[in-house]
């Protein structure tokens, strides 16, 4: 198998503190448009686009001042790019594939209704984090289309 990429987004992780804010420093400087904002798994997502490009902004529970967590897929810590996104058709080949190839998931697979996909993560060999997504499960239940 052979991989074919196209690029989704890049995720941004900034303090609860910081969201509004950041929102306002890309619709303002660069204008990005607020495409999408909701609330799953105890973060909250505002998706950002400009034309064909998106950057996801991730606020979760503030850890300012506290101890690192352990675990970088939840890292809400500090602003700091996240992870970057690419998009591939068929995410459970792509783990597979991943897997036999000794890369170990952090994260997922996940169905993520609110905006249709399903993800999982990996780390790169120096932590970079990349999400794998690909067309989500609709309501009948079949595989490649969106709600």
């Amino acid at each position: 198998m052979t991989f074919t990429f196209s690029h989704d987004h890049v995720g941004i992780t900034v303090v609860p503190e910081d969201l509004d804010a950041t929102v306002a420093w890309y619709s303002r400087n660069l204008d990005f448009a607020v495409e999408r904002r909701f609330e799953a798994h105890g973060t909250t997502f505002v998706f950002l686009t400009a034309g064909d490009v998106k950057i996801e902004l991730l606020a979760g529970a503030s850890n300012r001042g506290g101890e690192p967590t352990q675990n970088a897929l939840t890292s809400m810590r500090t602003s700091r790019l996240h992870h970057f996104c690419l998009a591939v058709a068929d995410l459970d080949a792509a783990v597979s594939r991943l897997l036999a190839l000794d890369v170990p998931l952090i994260g997922g697979p996940m169905e993520i209704p609110a905006i249709g996909r399903r993800i999982a993560f990996v780390t790169d060999n120096v932590g970079t984090i990349i999400e794998l997504s690909a067309p989500g499960t609709s309501v009948s239940g079949r595989k490649g289309q969106a709600q």
